[in-house]
């Protein structure tokens, strides 16, 4: 080792005795001496200042990666290891000019320390004083005095070139604040060690060589400007989704903390990874969310031999209480669900939840030939109710009609996507809805009964425009009732008070706010359905062939892209061939609305009849489509593990 340091101090040593005889000064050489050694390290510079744009531009990239994965360091790992691949990034070369800076640093003692083997070549001469002030050739901690004015500029130093990296450095100042500061105090704990325990030569050199460092990243950042590379929108933006990941995932560990479920969730977890026929599973956000799978799971268990396992978030869900050998519940909330669905081996997964990959709900990580099926709760348009990416993860989409399949293709046509498997499914809950209303009793009014049944979004009809339409229908001869959605009886008590008071309905019987929800008999018995954007008008007219009256409150658009498709969504085609729409400033024309729907051959039996065949696959024989292919495709991949084992 000492044969190397005494191989750098010759060689640093003419640098030193070319800058010592140009001027003469002891100081002003050992500053020139540093000058001199950073243009020597500016192609290293130069190349750092590249390799850390490179890592910014990245940096966007990263953050979705983290977003995606985030709890999951493994893949995480994994991920960002491909890119660095991909882009040919080396992640140590920034440590390169520190490495060189250490190693100079050792020269530089050996130049200092032996000034007459590297200044004065043998021959006599003094060294110079620093501004007649202190010895330069003294080391601090044993002379002290006003020496001890070099570890503290050393320092000061070392202070002010960290916080100008902060700010200007492409890389540092894109660093978090722990890292910032952790680099700071490490620099000038090294920098204060440098100055007291070696000789205050080299604690000019290193504090001339922070100082030079700051001059050095702003000429660096004028040659290769990190603006004209760098996506800063596109940086922003991943920071924002990394930080609702991160706010998500505190979210969940404090709920999961509280949840008075984690027992059960924990059994269920184990004994889910533990002795069970891992085939087919179903996955539900919530309690009443089975009645979308109803049929499905009915159909399988009456046809096939097949176990279903039946995944659900809510401790209190009412499958538990239908529990048997071949209907497995398992309640695993949303905090455990992620990592459950990372590590998932089941052949065939069924979900109504989409923007599957796109949050906290992952594909798996330990099987890639599995099957995701996604489920629809309802007839509208899944390009305009759903983010744009929501379905682009699933392997195969149960489609509920001809404009669905259409919206669907067109966007994989639009964007390149792979293409899906699209099963002309229909709907579940409409088919037990029909059947439903074919067995009922229908009571015969004297009245027509109106059922006005807003959605629950941001300036529906209870909020927009209640007044005037029961202002319009009142003493009309008709019976009303006003059937919110039930997140808006539970948040808007006083709003229902307000409604009830204004129109006397506690004292009249032709006009009722109903609040009860254990009984769809309103729905069925309704003659008229008049809702703003909610499913439930779609529902209303295919299961009972009435019409519906729509008000045009402000629409609820998740994908704002919905028009590149140049396909009508289903939720605004519909609207004028179930029924009629009406806008905001002419309510005062409901009333003639509602007799024309009520009497217009238009809007007859067999008039919607034949609307509901064009726009809804199956009809009344959706679970036994769903089911036949769940069935071929479960044949398909116990065909495909027997070949593997053989």
């Amino acid at each position: 080792m000492s044969g190397i340091i005494s191989f750098l101090g010759s060689i640093l040593g003419w640098l030193m005795y070319f800058s010592y005889h140009c001027l003469h000064n002891y100081f002003w050489a050992i500053v020139f001496f540093t000058f001199l050694t950073k243009i020597v390290l500016l192609p290293v510079s130069l190349m750092v200042q590249k390799n850390s744009i490179k890592m910014v531009r990245m940096q966007p990239e990263i953050n979705f990666i983290k977003a995606k994965y985030f709890g999951n360091n493994d893949k995480i790992s994994e991920e960002q290891y491909e890119l660095y691949k991909r882009e040919h990034y080396k992640p140590l070369a920034d440590l390169i000019p520190l490495a060189l800076q250490l190693i100079l640093l050792m020269g530089v003692i050996d130049v200092i320390n032996y000034p007459e083997v590297h200044i004065f070549r043998g021959a006599d001469g003094t060294l110079d004083t620093m501004f007649g002030m202190f010895d330069l050739s003294v080391v601090p901690a044993q002379t002290g005095g006003v020496s001890y004015m070099v570890p503290l500029l050393a320092a000061l130093s070392a202070w002010f070139m960290c916080f100008m990296q902060n700010k200007i450095n492409v890389l540092q100042s894109e660093q978090g604040k722990i890292n910032q500061y952790g680099t700071m105090i490490l620099s000038i704990a090294l920098s204060l060690y440098l100055g007291f325990f070696v000789k205050t030569g080299v604690g000019i050199y290193w504090t001339f060589s922070n100082l030079f460092s700051v001059l050095q990243l702003y000429f660096l950042n004028i040659v290769m400007n990190p603006k004209k590379y760098i996506d800063y929108d596109a940086l922003e933006k991943s920071r924002k989704e990394l930080r609702e990941a991160s706010q998500f995932q505190k979210a969940q560990k404090k709920l999961f903390a509280k949840d008075p479920y984690q027992k059960k969730q924990n059994a269920d977890y184990k004994r889910f990874f533990k002795d069970y026929d891992m085939q087919l599973v179903f996955y539900s956000e919530k309690n009443g969310f089975y009645k979308y799978y109803q049929n499905i799971i009915e159909t399988l268990l009456e046809k096939s031999h097949v176990v279903i396992n039946y995944i659900t978030s809510d401790p209190q869900d009412k499958v538990f209480e239908m529990e048997s050998d071949r209907f497995r519940p398992f309640y695993i909330g949303e905090n455990k669900l992620i990592v459950l669905m990372m590590k998932m081996e089941a052949d065939i997964v069924v979900m109504t939840t989409p923007d599957l990959e796109n949050f906290h709900i992952k594909r798996s990580l330990v099987r890639k030939d599995n099957e995701y099926i996604y489920v629809p709760h309802d007839v509208n348009s899944p390009n305009l109710t759903f983010r744009k990416e929501a379905l682009d993860h699933f392997d195969t989409i149960f489609s509920s009609g001809p404009l669905c399949t259409k919206e669907i293709r067109k966007r994989e046509e639009l964007h390149q996507l792979p293409q899906k498997n699209i099963i002309d499914w229909g709907s579940s809950v409409i088919d037990n809805m029909i059947a439903a209303y074919e067995t009922m009793d229908i009571a015969n009014h004297k009245k027509k009964m109106i059922l006005i049944a807003p959605s629950w979004q941001k300036d529906n009809i209870l909020y927009s425009c209640i007044d005037e339409i029961l202002t319009g229908l009142d003493n009309q001869g008709y019976q009303i009732i006003v059937r919110p959605h039930p997140q808006f009886v539970r948040h808007e008590e006083e709003r229902i008070n307000r409604i009830r008071e204004k129109f006397h309905m506690d004292e009249r019987d032709d006009m009722e706010l109903q609040t009860d929800f254990s009984s769809n008999s309103t729905v069925y018995e309704a003659d008229l359905v008049i809702t703003d954007w909610s499913s439930i008008a779609f529902e209303y007219a295919f299961a009972t062939l009435k019409p519906a009256l729509f008000v045009n409150t402000p629409m609820k658009v998740m994908n704002e892209d919905y028009e590149e498709l140049g396909i009508t969504p289903i939720d605004i085609e519909l609207r004028d061939r179930v029924g009629k729409s009406i806008e905001l400033d002419k309510l005062d024309q409901i009333a003639e609305a509602v007799e024309e729907l009520l009497n217009s051959s238009a809007f007859s039996k067999e008039s919607l009849q034949k609307i509901r065949e064009e726009y809804l696959y199956s009809i009344g024989n959706s679970g036994a489509v769903g089911a036949a292919y769940i069935m071929e495709r479960l044949a398909y991949f116990e065909k495909k593990h027997d070949e593997e084992e053989d």
